[in-house]
């Protein structure tokens, strides 16, 4: 029987996220982090794009560590990929003795190999343990979620990671379950969710437990506060003339980054100054118009790429 993680792994926006960062890095010693290395698809055409290139790649799924280890191995030389969320980039770059980086890639959400291997529990359609963690080696369940948070919490984490509509009936629904046995299985929720959303809106949007299981993996990862913290960081270390591109997959997530670039990307001369103030002028433009959606012919080859938003900026000068 086939390896379930053996499929072809298809980058999301490889073609956009290659010509965004390329002039960063093109013809240079240059150094790009790549903050969410999954399974080593972006790295990949990274380094085989740029010679010079040295990758430093972050991921905190030991999994797929080990799968990308194997993968970038004609690039051993110029890689360091390191066990470790992306908000622990400055302490990486530190250890590592890099003061600055010329590129940063972050491709947020969950990994093809975490959605595509059964037993992680990502997948409403498939029958596991209710894990969800992206790192298996610490952290709380989504089991421990479903069965030990108070309703109103619960209610919570649906409604404001999950935009889910009928968070609070979920909720008591999963309590009224939980009062009998614990919720132990992918399976058991998302028939769960099923039967808790009325009926009329089971026929339209997709699998109904979908925002559900989306809510439960951002909690358990706690992936929002980790995105808040490294965005702004990489910001940080990018030289002049660096390039970040982020991939997001939800609102919430769009929207930090959006709200990290904004300040940077404005001249924040007082108003009543009579010119522009060298100190206060931009340090960043964007290099996107708002966020860059896929193509249908993309999201037709790949259709993990329907919900991604794409923005990219690029350091224009130092910090004061």
């Amino acid at each position: 029987m086939p390896d379930e993680t053996s499929a072809v792994h298809v980058p999301v926006l490889l073609d956009r996220v290659l010509a965004l960062l390329g002039p960063a890095l093109e013809n240079r010693d240059a150094v790009v982090v790549d903050a969410t290395l999954g399974l080593g698809g972006h790295a990949e055409a990274l380094l085989a794009a740029h010679p010079r290139l040295t990758l430093v790649g972050l991921d905190r799924d030991p999994a797929a560590l080990a799968r990308s280890r194997e993968r970038l191995a004609p690039f051993a030389e110029r890689i360091h990929l390191v066990h470790a969320v992306y908000d622990r980039m400055p302490d990486v770059l530190d250890e590592l003795g890099l003061e600055g980086v010329d590129g940063v890639l972050f491709d947020l959400g969950v990994s093809s190999m975490q959605l595509d291997v059964a037993d992680r529990g990502f997948a409403y359609a498939q029958d596991a343990p209710l894990d969800m963690r992206m790192d298996q080696s610490a952290g709380r369940t989504a089991e421990q979620v479903v069965n030990d948070y108070p309703v109103p919490d619960l209610a919570r984490v649906l409604r404001e990671y999950g935009e889910e509509r009928f968070a609070l009936r979920i909720a008591r629904a999963i309590e009224r379950r939980r009062r009998d046995a614990p919720l132990r299985s992918t399976a058991e929720l998302a028939e769960l969710v099923r039967d808790a959303i009325p009926a009329a809106t089971r026929r339209s949007g997709g699998h109904p437990a979908k925002r559900t299981f989306q809510a439960l993996r951002i909690e358990v990862n706690d992936e929002l506060a980790a995105v808040r913290t490294a965005v702004p960081a990489a910001l940080t270390a990018l030289r002049t003339g660096g390039r970040i591109v982020v991939l997001a997959y939800h609102s919430l997530e769009d929207r930090i980054v959006k709200q990290a670039l904004a300040d940077l990307v404005r001249d924040t001369t007082p108003p009543d100054m009579p010119v522009p103030l060298p100190d206060h002028r931009p340090q960043f433009r964007l290099l996107t118009r708002g966020a860059e959606e896929a193509s249908e012919s993309e999201i037709a080859a790949n259709p993990r790429a329907a919900s991604v938003r794409l923005r990219a900026a690029e350091r224009i000068r130092e910090s004061a």
